[in-house]
Order: structure tokens, then sequence, then C-alpha cells
């Protein structure tokens, strides 16, 4: 097994990177409605007294150090959401007890990354013949002068396993430990790169850039983009 501090550390450089989440799971408005920690604990406690969903849409803050959010940002919502709302069932670099910000090098990438996921997903639904899957694409910037570089380890090491995640979830583990998270090669998208962030204190900016559409029949066999066209309203009537 590779050692993660045997890896070199990436020098700070502002990248960046695109990410596709369901649309089913909106922003959390509370993280980017204040500036600071202290505004957004107060602002926390009052909407709990009234909001019996708000543990819901915030997700779970004690996987989070306050420290570690980066408030005031446009988008901070999206670049918490991933360590409040932690998948049980993990990642690649992620064993389901914590949470990673995972953002790819090109839309084409994220598509192809997600669209693996989603493929094993959906096949195990019983009953799913026909269906179709929003997600919003995302555009975000971040620094990598705090993560490791793993694009020194061969494509063929047990890291990059296509689905053998038994090496590679240690690792993660070992590299959360160590520095603010890993750019390696993608695995669903040969040649091109992804970045898994530990900590999303170092994301600068998210914006949602576009609607995709996932077609399911059986298996994927569409991925759309989704534009909206403008119109013009005369007499009640669109144009």
């Amino acid at each position: 097994m590779v050692n993660a501090i045997d890896l070199p550390q990436l020098p700070s450089r502002e990248v960046t990177g695109y990410r596709l989440v369901n649309s089913k799971f909106p922003p959390i408005d509370l993280f980017d409605d204040v500036a600071s920690a202290d505004e957004f604990l107060a602002l926390h406690a009052l909407q709990a007294l009234t909001n019996p969903r708000l543990q819901n849409e915030v997700g779970n803050l004690a996987l989070l150090p306050p420290e570690q959010i980066p408030f005031g940002i446009r988008g901070c919502s999206y670049a918490v959401a991933p360590f409040t709302h932690v998948n049980p069932q993990g990642s690649r670099f992620s064993d389901g007890s914590f949470g990673v910000l995972y953002f790819a090098d090109r839309v084409e990438t994220a598509i192809a990354e997600v669209t693996f996921h989603q493929q094993l997903y959906w096949e195990k639904v019983p009953g799913l013949h026909y269906e179709r899957f929003v997600f919003r694409g995302l555009k975000g910037i971040f620094n990598e002068g705090d993560l490791t570089d793993a694009e020194g380890l061969p494509i063929k090491h047990a890291v990059y396993s296509p689905e053998d995640y038994s090496v590679s979830q240690p690792f993660g583990a070992s590299i959360r430990k160590q520095s603010g998270g890993l750019r390696y090669h993608s695995v669903r998208y040969p040649g091109a790169r992804c970045w898994a962030l530990m900590t999303p204190r170092n994301v600068t900016d998210i914006i949602q850039t576009s609607h995709l559409e996932m077609i399911w029949n059986g298996t994927i066999t569409q991925v759309n983009h989704l534009r909206s066209y403008p119109h013009r309203i005369h007499d009640g009537r669109r144009d």
C-alpha cells in the first residue's frame, strides 16, 4: 500500500473544477446567508426554534468544524453539503464516515464519473425501466496548494482500481489526516484528472452553470444538456 506521506504536496495554485449534483438536493440557504461562523451559529439557533426540517436541510454539523466552512463565498452551501450530508456507502476515498468534495477537470470528466456510479445505483432499483434524472452542473474555484499529488502513481495502481476500493479508502483516510485533499487520475475518463477535497476551506467560489438530464432505459442511454430559450409574452400569450 502506498504511504500518503511519501507523495509530494502541490504548490499553491488556483484551479477550476466541475461536478454534478442531483437536482433533488436543493442548496442550503443558511450557509449562503451569513458571512462568519458566529453569524451562522446565531442564525442556526434561531431557525432551529421554528424550522423542524432544519437538521435534514443543514445535515450533521458535527462532521465539519466551523473553522473549515468558507463563509462568505458564493455557493458556500455547495462546498459544504458533501461534508454534512455524507454518503454512508462511501466513495473511492471515503469509507462513509466522512465527506469528500469531488471535482473534475472538465464537464465531460464529471459526466463520465457520475454516469458510472449512477449506472451502478439505478440497475439495482427493482422495476426501474424508464426514468429521467436531472443534475445541476457546478463550476468551482479552489486552491490546490494544500493537496497531495497522486498523479505520480500509475493508473494500474490499486488506488485506481475501477470498482475495488479496499486500498483507496484507507489511503483517503490517511490523506485526510495530513493534507487538504488529493489530485489524482480520473478512472472513468482516460487522460483526465480529478480532485478529492477533504475540507471545503480552500474553495473560493462555486456557481451553477447548467442542468443536465440522464435518461435511464434499462441502462443510461443519453446525457443531455438542458437549455432554456427566451420568449416574449403578448396579451397573456407566449411566443
